[in-house]
């Protein structure tokens, strides 16, 4: 039976390639047609009638007619339809809510999950992300094992005539069964609640199990995985699962955790493939072997458009269509999906690496960024800079978040980093030029601000105690899943909670 089933499955997921291949051929054909359907599906919904969706025939009248939005903009809609009214924004029945899990501000985004986007994007990337890696891999074993999920915990609630949690949660209790019989722990231990709890009682269900691919944040991966060895005694997580031989993993940048995770799992073969998924949608995933790049998936109901940072201007920015970006330029998306959200600000930036076929990489968040000097810090430069520092000096990161020192009267400012380690460089100080000298070669506006101290001084960086950056999150109510440290702000919120705590450590 079971191998009756990888046979089968294993057809299926290779035979979605010819469809992929027609977008990969004709992008923007893909993308245009894509955007008349999703108006002409929603003509009659109170959006629908609002913005006059059934006249509308062309890109140029669709923005002259739709505003860019952010979440703010739309709550009223996405409440109303919480408690129960249709048709508002999307004609289908939304039953779903994913809770966002962002750290920036207190209060809760409730995102539409509607059944189209999680059988035509969620469910469709999932089965894409295991035939991709398929495809590229002929020997592959996936389907003589299992796959480790590891979501986010939380519960699904129900109320207000809806259902609503994170949207890992969401995935789970609406998981075909091929996926739920290929994979562990069990839907009861995946949604439970309590992290620690949690914890344990998936280690009891996987440790005895073949297990062949891990799905998950790496933060939160890596903390199981380092309790696997630790309940085992084994040395690497080989000796536990040794047909293990793939980790699909999201939601951070992978580059600070990779040494890491290569000392875990000690098989040259093994792979790494990234996906690109959030609660608006699933956007891209890795089609390559060993690629730091992303594919942006152009058939998933979600039609998408470009804002260049430079002229970022949160809802009166003015976007470009996909044919109109370029190479390398720092771009916030704007997307417009078959669940109801039209042209969103999703909060996250990309640069495109290859336009034919349209590839991408993760840059970082609209609002994770430090600016408050002139420098124009953004996450994938912080994450560079910490990978060339770690290097030269033999260090291990596991978290970290950067936070402005501000002027002071003569004073000039700087930038204060919490920087937890795996394994501390034995001189802080080296670590802390060589990071500054990574900064200055990879950001031109970041190294102007350092010449001569004029602007800005040498970083300061305080070594975290083991642990502080999981207590932090606790205290908060975010452990695993989704939830993650949040790297850069140009506020010192977060920085100044972490000293606080860090100083009762002390005491």
């Amino acid at each position: 039976m079971i191998s009756l089933f990888n046979t089968v499955a294993s057809w299926l997921l290779k035979k979605r390639t010819h469809q992929i291949e027609l977008f990969l051929k004709y992008p923007i054909d893909v993308q245009r047609e894509l955007l008349m359907k999703l108006l002409g599906v929603a003509q009659n919904t109170e959006v629908g009638k609002k913005y006059d969706f059934k006249n509308i025939y062309t890109y140029k009248t669709f923005i002259e007619r739709v505003p860019i939005q952010k979440y703010e903009s739309i709550e009223p809609l996405i409440e109303r339809c919480r408690k129960g009214e249709q048709n508002l924004f999307w004609p289908s029945h939304i039953e779903w809510f994913a809770k966002s899990s962002g750290t920036t501000n207190a209060k809760s985004k409730f995102i539409p999950v509607s059944n189209e986007a999680i059988e035509d994007c969620h469910f469709k990337a999932g089965k894409d992300s295991l035939g991709l890696y398929i495809n590229n891999n002929e020997n592959a074993g996936l389907f003589k094992g299992k796959g480790l999920r590891l979501g986010g915990s939380s519960d699904v609630y129900k109320g207000n005539s809806s259902q609503f949690g994170d949207l890992s949660a969401i995935i789970i209790e609406n998981m075909p069964f091929w996926m739920d019989i290929s994979s562990a722990p069990k839907h009861e231990t995946a949604l439970m609640s309590e992290w620690e709890t949690k914890m344990e009682a998936i280690l009891d269900e996987v440790i005895d199990v073949n297990m062949t691919s891990l799905v998950g944040v790496p933060s939160w991966m890596l903390v199981l995985l380092n309790r696997v060895l630790e309940r085992t005694g084994k040395d690497n997580i080989l000796e536990v699962w040794p047909n293990l031989e793939l980790y699909l993993h999201g939601g951070v940048n992978f580059n600070p955790y990779r040494e890491q995770f290569k000392k875990l799992i000690p098989k040259k073969e093994f792979k790494y493939y990234e996906i690109y998924n959030a609660s608006e949608g699933f956007f891209a995933l890795q089609d390559q072997n060993d690629s730091l790049d992303l594919l942006l998936m152009l058939d998933y109901g979600i039609f998408y458009e470009f804002i260049p940072m430079d002229n970022y201007q949160g809802e009166d920015s003015i976007a470009i269509p996909l044919q109109d970006v370029v190479l390398d330029k720092n771009y916030a998306i704007v997307i417009t999906t078959n669940a109801g959200l039209w042209r969103y600000l999703i909060g996250d930036t990309v640069k495109f690496t290859s336009l034919d076929p349209y590839r991408i990489r993760i840059t970082g968040r609209t609002k994770h960024f430090i600016n408050v000097f002139g420098e124009e810090l953004i996450i994938e430069n912080t994450e560079e800079a910490l990978k060339k520092a770690c290097e030269k000096t033999n260090a291990l990161m596991t978290e970290y978040t950067v936070a402005p020192i501000f002027m002071e009267g003569k004073k000039q400012g700087s930038h204060e980093w919490m920087i937890e380690f795996k394994k501390a460089p034995n001189d802080m100080d080296y670590f802390t030029e060589m990071l500054d000298n990574a900064l200055k070669s990879i950001n031109s506006d970041y190294e102007a601000k350092r010449y001569q101290n004029m602007t800005l001084t040498m970083p300061k960086i305080h070594q975290a105690e083991s642990g502080l950056f999981y207590s932090w999150l606790k205290r908060k109510g975010k452990l695993g899943g989704q939830h993650k440290v949040p790297r850069l702000s140009n506020s010192r919120v977060f920085m100044d909670e972490l000293l606080e705590m860090s100083r009762v450590v002390e005491k």
